[in-house]
């Protein structure tokens, strides 16, 4: 019985976890970033929405993406495999969750 209850609790708080995670943009970014290996850069970086240089770049943002933003961070992770900055993200929304995913360049 206790090993149910021990089961149950261990699962519970694991789902609540999830939640927390996803709940807003900035925080889908932040875990993100924090799980692909870049601690410090999830935790001191600013996230702020991408403002797009084009019209027609968003218009076709909007046909392609379009429960989705583009969000930028100020201080992006440098990964040295493509010797290059992770600064774009999109972040999908799904019901009331969020899920970010590294966009390149925008």
């Amino acid at each position: 019985m206790k090993k149910i209850i021990r089961n149950t609790t261990l699962v519970i708080v694991v789902v609540v976890i999830f939640l927390l995670l996803h709940l807003t943009p900035k925080i889908a970014i932040r875990t993100h970033v924090l799980f692909m290996g870049y601690p410090i850069e999830s935790f001191t970086s600013d996230i702020y929405e991408y403002k797009f240089s084009y019209k027609v770049d968003k218009n076709n943002f909007i046909k392609f993406y379009p429960n989705a933003k583009a969000y930028t961070l100020t201080k992006p992770p440098f990964e040295k495999a493509t010797e290059s900055e992770l600064s774009n993200y999109i972040v999908r929304k799904s019901g009331f969750l969020y899920f970010a995913d590294i966009y390149g360049e925008t």
